[in-house]
């Protein structure tokens, strides 16, 4: 080993230490470009796609979004509503833009674990109530907790409104049955209905007179 390698190593052992110092004084010089989460959030464009957020008073309980879902991670269910029911205004009523609810919504609910963020589903709600925010923090240390319920009705409220549209139901099957037998009753008590009179017969067309047989031609005189 030579004088001369001795000192490049020595020089190169140098500027390595040097330059690693460099980077570290830039430190202190530049900019920080860390946010500091959570005081300091990212800025979000305006047509992010993030978590999903149902209006449950402009839900008329269409189905549609659930329909137009690729993953399936929509789930509704609703009764029919009875007539004369008096339930809360919330739950009826109509929406925002006047369309009239005619469903209960008893279930409303969103599996955001299985959400693609595709925004497929906003697009046919007629009322315009399911929408994507721009909250994007959803950690959890449940999986379960990932799917929100939207449907305000408690337990004893879907029970009662369950039971009086099957009762609806049963109410009006009965009647229509009741129809049936009674139109059937009637056709059965009914006299038989006279068989129509036949038609007189057309007279028989005359028969054709045969024609004269043309005459001969009288001899010149």
């Amino acid at each position: 080993m030579g004088l001369g390698s001795y000192i490049a190593d020595l020089y190169e052992g140098f500027t390595s230490v040097w330059d690693a110092m460099v980077v570290g004084l830039q430190g202190y010089v530049d900019k920080p470009v860390t946010l500091e989460y959570p005081d300091e959030r990212v800025r979000l464009p305006k047509n992010s796609r993030m978590q999903l957020f149902n209006r449950i008073e402009d839900c008329i309980g269409c189905n549609m979004c659930a329909m137009a879902c690729p993953v399936d991670c929509i789930y509704i269910d609703t009764v029919k509503a009875a007539k004369g029911e008096a339930m809360p205004e919330q739950y009826l009523g109509k929406t925002r833009d006047g369309k009239e609810k005619k469903l209960y919504v008893t279930r409303f609910d969103i599996d955001m674990a299985k959400c693609c963020y595709c925004n497929l589903c906003t697009f046919p709600c007629p009322t315009e109530g399911l929408t994507m925010t721009p909250r994007f923090e959803a950690s959890v240390l449940n999986r379960n907790d990932l799917v929100y319920h939207f449907s305000q009705m408690t337990p004893p409220e879907i029970e009662k409104v369950t039971k009086a549209a099957e009762e609806e139901k049963k109410a009006a099957e009965a009647a229509k049955a009741a129809a049936a037998d009674a139109k059937a009753e009637a056709a059965k008590a009914a006299p038989p209905a006279a068989a129509p009179a036949a038609a007189p017969a057309k007279p028989a067309a005359p028969a054709p007179t045969p024609a004269e047989p043309p005459k001969a031609p009288e001899p010149p005189k």
